[in-house]
């Protein structure tokens, strides 16, 4: 993020701009470079996991699917033998 301006005519010893009069807060952009690209990371590992969890729960369904129709025909199978 630039912030253009910041700091810019403000005579020496001035620190109204809390010490950081004609540096353009170079500081605070390199701060927030730094957290901005952890964020970044951050959420891109998070993105991952989640599309990553999505097809997991999809497959688990699938099993789950399988099974319901495997002990339907267990059931009904159960129920034509002989007591």
């Amino acid at each position: 993020m630039r912030r253009a301006g910041l700091g810019e005519g403000v005579p020496p010893g001035n620190y109204g701009n809390y010490g950081y009069a004609n540096s353009g807060y170079s500081a605070c952009e390199e701060e927030n470079e730094k957290l901005t690209e952890s964020l970044r990371s951050k959420v891109t590992a998070i993105k991952s996991l989640s599309i990553e969890i999505g097809h997991e729960v999809k497959n688990q369904n699938k099993l789950l699917a399988e099974m319901d129709s495997q002990f339907d025909s267990t059931t009904g199978f159960l129920g034509l033998c002989p007591t």
